[in-house]
C-alpha cells in the first residue's frame, strides 16, 4: 500500500469511526435516555444491551482510529450496523411522516457497511497498529 493510500485509509478509518465513537460516548453520558430508547424499540435485555452497544461503539470506533485488529473490527461493526439499521431504522414499519428520515438513515448505514467491508478487505494500512505489527514481523 502506498503512502498516499495509507493516508486515505487513515482518513477513512477516522471518518467511519466518527459515526461510532461519538454515538457510544453519547449513550455513555446518557444511559437513561439510551435505555428508554431501546425500551421503546421493544428490545430484550435492555439493561445488558445498552452496555453492550456502548462497548461496541466506543471500543470499535477507537480500534478503527488506531488501526487495531481492523479487519476483524470492521466486519464486527458491519454486522452490528446491519442489526442496528434493521432494529432502529425500520423505514418499512415507520409512520408515514417518519419513513423518509428512517429510510435515509437506513441507507446511510448500508453505505457505512460498504466502507467497513472495504476496510476489512484492505486492512488498516501503514499508519496503524496493524501496519506497525506487520512491519515488525
Amino acid at each position: 500500500m502506498t503512502k498516499a493510500n495509507s493516508i486515505l485509509n487513515l482518513l477513512g478509518r477516522i471518518a467511519i469511526a466518527a459515526l461510532f465513537l461519538p454515538a457510544g460516548l453519547n449513550k455513555l453520558m446518557g444511559v437513561e435516555g439510551a435505555t428508554a430508547y431501546f425500551n421503546s424499540l421493544g428490545l430484550p435485555l435492555v439493561s445488558v444491551l445498552v452496555w453492550a452497544v456502548i462497548a461496541i461503539e466506543v471500543l470499535g470506533g477507537a480500534a478503527l482510529i488506531i488501526g487495531f485488529q481492523t479487519r476483524f473490527v470492521a466486519i464486527g461493526l458491519a454486522v452490528f450496523t446491519l442489526l442496528a439499521s434493521i432494529t432502529g431504522h425500520a423505514f418499512w414499519a415507520a409512520p408515514v411522516d417518519a419513513a423518509f428520515i428512517a429510510q435515509l438513515l437506513f441507507f446511510k448505514n448500508i453505505a457505512v457497511m460498504g466502507g467497513l467491508f472495504v476496510l476489512a478487505s484492505n486492512g488498516a494500512g501503514a499508519f496503524s497498529i496493524d501496519g506497525a505489527k506487520s512491519k515488525a514481523e
